[in-house]
């Protein structure tokens, strides 16, 4: 959560009443035109300063076509589906307590209202298909009172998640039930009280190291738990926000820990706890601010057996404080970790909440995340409930109305339509796709697995802007209104000047990806060679995640994710084992594995063969594509 912050609690952003509201339109199924397509665009558009009255939401616009690149305008995003980047795994917020108690058992609103509503939030069809979900293990600042899963000392005989039966985890099932893409993390904010050095749930204190062991199991007996109750866990990491927040007297759940310790706990107590029981869930390591990476992110990072272990996840950031750009350098450093954004709340401190939420959407992912997910899901008008001086300020995507004039009503906040450009239109397996960026125009662009495009875009000006938009050699031109966000999305593929044709990939040593003896047999190994012009040597990728020579498929065989796996031809067949990825530091990644095209042995000699790696970022990894 944001460090408290002494503001009016007072800014509902009142949209659209979430009961019988839903999007009866799905996104268009994929045409097989490869010219002059349609585009079809959906706006949300506010009206006053601080960016939460929503005058349309993702409404839906005359579509518009593709047509020969030309035409003027003011702005210019090229969109090039052949340059790839992170996949996409899912938005979403979180089933903190107080947001799961008021959907659920506080009885304020119906349960159909409530059934309409996890709809409009999971749905992919006719909501906005959220499909990430993290919620707190044991209480966070926002609960109704403080509690863990197990506060009798001194073993873990009454563990049980029995509080979270209640709410949390009936509407995790529902939710998972409406979005099966779902994919949902847990993250404590403290240990139980008796485990910590000061004995206390909520002034901070350190883990006392005799209980590391014990703590371990925790984690271990609450995702055996929720696995009894059909409610699977993804994710977890060690701890929210560590050291958070600046106080002794917050009042709500929270706890010390440094880099040491927590590398020292993730690797040698929650992993191999973790892999004994079985499990496959992955942990993700720092879970707060870039401002807060050195010691907190960058000593576990840097420790390569935490990174290789089979229950590494990757990163979590928050987006508090600190430059987001850091992303990019620590994804630059270790390629093969993967990023999330796990946490970055509304709230009324926010000058201009659409804003916000756009540069965010389009900057967290422009920086390698994984994932955008807010803080609570739903709070009511008055930022309620909240325990101790937990988060006052704070908004969700959708308010729960129970003391005003509207009760038992729950209206969608401007943060609903804001993460509903990312989430309908951009599915799980999506992969971020380059396009130009804009300051007057803040965009990101996708590819879905069905092979549809979405490009999202924000307005930061104050009055309107006409944008063209090139695709291969194909455009075409729109106004997007000020204070406007779009998403618009197409089909077919990108054709002309957009990199998919045949050419050279040459790597180490400037010499050439090879099909070893011109063979175009299956299985034939593909190698490092001198760079000849044969069609051996002649590559395309005709935009679909393939890498294509003499009719034929890049492959790994057999589908293997394991470190030296053989590299050769094969006939196309859609499998994962065919997929690629080109990124920005020149890495060829199969996103299944998420490791890297390799040349064996770091060896340039001619007959090389390629495998797969885990990324290094050496230069028997780099090819550039011509």
């Amino acid at each position: 959560m944001p460090a408290k912050r002494l503001l009016p609690a007072a800014v509902a952003a009142l949209c659209v009443a979430a009961a019988g509201f839903g999007f009866g339109t799905a996104p268009p199924a994929v045409g097989s035109t490869t010219a002059g397509e349609q585009v079809n665009i959906w706006l949300t558009t506010t009206n006053d300063a601080a960016g939460q009255n929503v005058t349309r939401g993702l409404q839906p616009q005359t579509p518009v076509n593709f047509g020969p690149a030309g035409g003027s305008a003011n702005q210019t995003v090229t969109v090039n589906e052949n340059t790839t980047y992170q996949s996409f795994e899912g938005g979403g917020a979180s089933f903190a307590d107080s947001s799961a108690w008021l959907l659920n058992s506080s009885n304020v609103i119906s349960a159909a209202t409530r059934d309409q509503v996890m709809k409009d939030l999971f749905d992919p069809v006719n909501g906005i298909g959220l499909a990430f979900v993290r919620n707190p293990m044991g209480a966070s600042d926002l609960a109704r009172f403080n509690y863990s899963y197990d506060d009798t000392c001194c073993d873990l005989n009454d563990f049980s998640i029995q509080h979270d039966l209640a709410d949390v985890v009936p509407l995790t099932k529902q939710a998972r039930a409406l979005n099966p893409a779902l994919k949902v993390m847990g993250s404590p904010w403290s240990a139980p009280a008796w485990m910590k050095d000061n004995n206390d749930f909520v002034h901070r204190g350190w883990l006392k190291w005799e209980y590391a062991p014990t703590y371990a199991q925790y984690f271990v007996k609450y995702l055996q738990q929720n696995e009894a109750q059909g409610n699977h866990i993804d994710y977890i990491s060690v701890q929210n926000e560590p050291t958070c927040c600046g106080s002794d007297s917050t009042g709500y759940a929270s706890m010390n820990w440094n880099g040491s310790g927590l590398l020292e706990f993730t690797k040698n107590n929650l992993m191999p706890a973790l892999q004994a029981a079985g499990l496959t869930t992955k942990v993700l390591i720092l879970d707060y601010n870039w401002g807060n990476y050195n010691d907190l992110g960058s000593v576990p990072i840097a420790d390569a057996a935490l990174r290789n272990h089979p229950n590494f996840g990757g990163i979590a950031w928050h987006g508090y404080g600190g430059d987001v750009s850091l992303q990019t350098t620590v994804h630059n450093q270790y390629p093969s970790v993967n990023a999330y954004m796990t946490e970055h709340s509304g709230g009324t401190w926010i000058a201009n909440q659409q804003a916000e939420d756009m540069n965010n959407l389009v900057d967290y992912t422009r920086n390698w995340d994984k994932s955008w997910v807010k803080w609570g899901i739903a709070l009511d008008e008055n930022h309620l409930p909240y325990v101790g001086a937990g988060c006052n300020v704070c908004t969700g995507l959708v308010t729960v109305h129970r003391n005003d004039s509207q009760r038992g009503q729950v209206t969608k906040t401007v943060e609903y339509y804001t993460m509903g450009h990312l989430t309908k239109f951009v599915k799980p397996g999506a992969l971020r796709i380059d396009s130009t960026a804009n300051s007057a125009v803040k965009n990101v662009a996708w590819k879905n697995p069905d092979g549809s495009k979405a490009l999202i875009a924000y307005n930061t000006t104050g009055s309107s802007q006409s944008v063209r938009v090139n695709w291969g050699s194909q455009s075409f031109v729109y106004t997007l209104p000020t204070k406007t966000s779009a998403t618009f999305t197409w089909s077919g593929s990108q054709s002309g000047d957009g990199g998919g044709g045949g050419g050279q990939i040459t790597g180490l040593a400037g010499k050439c990806m090879d099909v070893a003896g011109a063979n175009s047999a299956d299985g034939t190994a593909v190698q490092l060679y001198d760079c000849n012009g044969t069609t051996a040597q002649q590559w395309s990728r005709p935009g679909d995640g393939t890498v294509r020579a003499l009719g034929k498929c890049l492959d790994v065989n057999a589908g293997s994710v394991a470190d030296g796996a053989r590299v050769q031809l094969y006939t196309c067949n859609g499998s994962a084992a065919q997929q690629w990825t080109y990124t920005s530091g020149r890495d060829l990644v199969n996103p299944q594995a998420n490791k890297c095209l390799d040349v064996t042995g770091n060896n340039s000699a001619n007959g090389t063969p390629l495998q797969l790696w885990s990324c290094t970022g050496a230069a028997n990894q780099k090819w550039t594509i011509s």
